[in-house]
């Protein structure tokens, strides 16, 4: 399967990341935990992450199979 993870990052710190296989967003620091509890209780957030696995990832990830089958 394919595991998409959105990390947000500041001062080089990774405070607050989304993992699919999770479902959720996990935080780090003391505001990666608030802003992953705001963003976890708001299903068109959540929503959002999981489209982008569906739309983009996967997406990608099909073509990209495909060339590389294609090359062996």
């Amino acid at each position: 399967g394919i595991e998409f993870i959105d990390s947000y990052v500041f001062n080089k710190a990774e405070y607050v990341r989304f993992n699919s296989t999770v479902g959720r967003y996990v935080g780090y620091t003391e505001y990666g935990v608030k802003n992953a509890e705001a963003w976890n209780s708001d299903a068109g957030i959540l929503g959002q992450e999981q489209a982008q696995l569906e739309s983009y990832c996967k997406h990608n990830a099909d073509i990209h199979y495909s060339a590389i089958l294609d090359k062996t």
